[in-house]
C-alpha cells in the first residue's frame, strides 16, 4: 500500500484535503449533539467519575445495560484526554477516523479489483456526504463504518495470494469492535463466517480447508471474547443473561409496548413515519402528542379499523403515555391486519422498509425538511432531491459492478454482508437510513469496480481509434 500511495501522492493528498473540507463543513454547520449522543456521553462521564457504567436516576447513578460499552469507552477516552464532555474533540477525532476509513476502503478495492478501482474508491469515500455528515454527531456510525472497512480489508488480505496469519487476528479485532459498538455488528461476523464456510465447501485441498477452519474459528473467538466480561457483568448486576444490549434499549423490568411495535411493523415503511409517530410514543416517560393525520391510509384495512386507531391515538394523546391497556388495543389491531394480509406483513412491508432505508435522500442529520417531496420549501426540496440522486449514483454504480462482476475478488463476502444486513433491517419497525451506512464500504468498493470497468472499456476503445496516441 505504501508504494501505491507514494506513486499517486498528489491524487491522495488532494483527495484527502477535499474530504477534510467536506467533513469540516459538516462539523461547522451541522454538528448535532442531542438524544442518543447525550445518553452515550452521560454513561461515559459516570463511568469515569464513579466507575459505574450507568445513568443518573433520582439523584443516583444506576447501572445500565441499554448501550454496549464500545462507544462509551471511546467517549471516556476522549473526555479523559481533552476534558469532560468535550464533544468538539470527539467530533474532530471522528473526522480523522472517517478519513482513515477512506484509505482502508481504497486499499480493499486495490486488492480486490485493481489500482484504478482503489483510486476511484478513495475518491468516492472521501467525497461521500452520507458517511461524512455523521462525523458531526457523537454517535456510533463513524466508528462502526471504520470497523466494517477494517474487517473487510483484513479478510481480503487474509484470503489473498500470500496469506499472513496476523490478518486473521486483525479481522477478529475489527469485527469485535463492530459488535461492541452496536448489537447489529454481529451481522458482520455472520457474513464473514458464512463466506469462510462457503470457501471451505468449495476448497478441495485439505491444507487450504484446515487453514480456513482454523482462521474462521480464530476470528469468531477473538470477535466474541470481549462480550464475555460484558455478559458476566450484566449477569452479576442484573441477574440477566445479556451478551449484547436489549433490542428496545429497555432496562430490566421496564415495560416494552410490543403490541404497538408490532402494529407499526404492519404499515411503517418510511422514515417520516418513524419521526412523526414512532419516536413520539413512549411507554415509560411522557412522550409527544401524535397527529392522527400523520398516519397514512395504508395503516387501515377498513373504516372500522381506522376509527379504532383514531380512538387509540386519542387516548394516548390525553396523557402521552402508552399504558399496557392501550398496548393491548394496538396488539389486537396488529393481529387483525396480519390475519387480513400475512404476505403484506411478512414480505411486502419489510421489503419497502429496506428499500426506503437504502433509497432516501439521507437528510436526517441536516437542517432540511423531511417531507422533501411536498416542496414546501423549494430550495430545501431541491437539495434533498440532489442528495437522493447522489445516493442513487452510488447505488447504480454498485449495481453495475455487481452485474458485471468487474473482476471483483471476494465478491461473495460483500454480497453476503449486504444481504444479511438488509434482512436484519427488514425486521425493524422503525426504518432509519443510517442503518444502511455500515454497508457503504461494500457499496463504494462495488461502485469503484463498476466505474473502473467502464473506464477501462472506454480507454480500450479510444486506443483502437487512435493507436498511435497514449491514453
Amino acid at each position: 500500500m505504501r508504494s501505491f500511495l507514494w506513486k499517486n501522492k498528489w491524487f491522495f493528498l488532494l483527495g484527502t484535503l477535499a474530504g477534510l473540507g467536506l467533513r469540516a463543513y459538516f462539523l461547522k454547520r451541522h454538528a448535532l449533539i442531542e438524544g442518543d449522543s447525550l445518553i452515550y456521553g452521560e454513561i461515559a462521564k459516570n463511568w469515569l467519575q464513579t466507575g459505574i457504567f450507568g445513568l443518573g436516576e433520582c439523584g443516583e447513578i444506576v447501572p445500565t445495560l441499554i448501550r454496549l460499552p464500545g462507544y462509551p469507552a471511546f467517549l471516556a477516552a476522549m473526555f479523559s484526554l481533552f476534558g469532560m464532555e468535550h464533544y468538539s474533540a470527539v467530533l474532530r477525532a471522528q473526522l480523522v477516523i472517517d478519513l482513515a476509513t477512506c484509505f482502508l476502503i481504497a486499499e480493499a478495492a486495490r486488492r480486490a479489483v485493481s489500482e484504478c478501482a482503489g483510486k476511484i474508491a478513495f475518491l468516492l469515500a472521501a467525497l461521500c456526504p452520507f458517511t461524512a455528515n455523521y462525523c458531526a454527531a457523537p454517535l456510533t456510525e463513524t466508528l462502526s463504518i471504520f470497523a466494517t472497512a477494517a474487517a473487510s480489508l483484513s479478510i481480503v488480505c487474509t484470503l489473498g495470494e500470500k496469506p499472513a496469519w496476523h490478518f486473521w487476528a486483525l479481522t477478529g479485532i475489527a469485527t469485535g469492535l463492530a459488535i461492541l459498538l452496536r448489537p447489529d455488528g454481529g451481522v458482520l461476523l455472520a457474513a464473514i463466517l458464512f463466506y469462510i464456510g462457503w470457501r471451505i465447501f468449495r476448497n478441495s485441498i485439505g491444507e487450504g480447508r484446515k487453514r480456513l477452519v482454523t482462521g474462521g474459528a480464530a476470528v469468531a473467538l477473538i470477535a466474541l471474547a470481549p462480550l464475555l466480561p460484558w455478559a458476566s457483568r450484566n449477569w452479576r448486576v442484573f441477574q440477566r443473561f445479556e451478551p449484547l444490549a436489549p433490542r428496545y434499549a429497555n432496562a430490566p423490568g421496564e415495560f416494552v409496548p410490543m403490541g404497538f411495535n408490532r402494529w407499526m411493523r404492519t404499515w411503517c415503511v418510511e422514515f417520516i413515519s418513524t419521526n412523526d409517530v414512532y419516536w413520539k410514543v413512549s411507554a415509560d416517560t411522557p412522550g409527544e402528542e401524535v397527529n392522527f393525520a400523520d398516519i397514512p391510509a395504508r395503516a387501515f384495512d377498513s373504516p372500522e379499523q381506522k376509527q379504532e386507531t383514531r380512538e387509540l391515538i386519542g387516548n394516548y394523546n390525553q396523557s402521552q403515555l402508552l399504558t399496557p391497556e392501550l398496548d393491548l388495543g394496538f396488539a389486537q389491531l396488529a393481529r387483525e391486519r396480519i390475519r387480513h394480509s400475512p404476505l403484506r406483513y411478512y414480505f411486502r412491508v419489510p421489503f419497502l422498509r429496506v428499500a426506503d432505508m437504502w433509497m432516501r435522500p439521507r437528510t436526517e442529520m441536516l437542517n432540511l425538511d423531511l417531507d422533501w417531496w411536498k416542496f414546501n420549501d423549494v430550495s430545501e426540496s431541491l437539495m434533498s432531491l440532489g442528495l437522493a440522486l447522489l445516493n442513487a449514483f452510488y447505488l447504480f454504480w454498485a449495481a453495475m459492478g455487481l452485474r458485471k462482476r468487474a473482476g471483483i475478488r471476494f465478491l461473495g463476502l460483500l454480497v453476503a454482508f449486504m444481504v444479511l444486513r438488509s434482512l436484519t433491517l427488514a425486521t425493524l419497525e422503525n426504518p432509519e437510513p443510517r442503518y444502511t451506512l455500515e454497508c457503504f464500504p461494500a457499496v463504494i468498493l462495488l461502485a469503484s469496480a463498476g466505474i473502473a470497468n467502464v473506464t477501462q472499456v472506454i480507454s480500450i476503445r479510444l486506443q483502437r481509434r487512435s493507436p498511435t496516441q497514449e491514453c
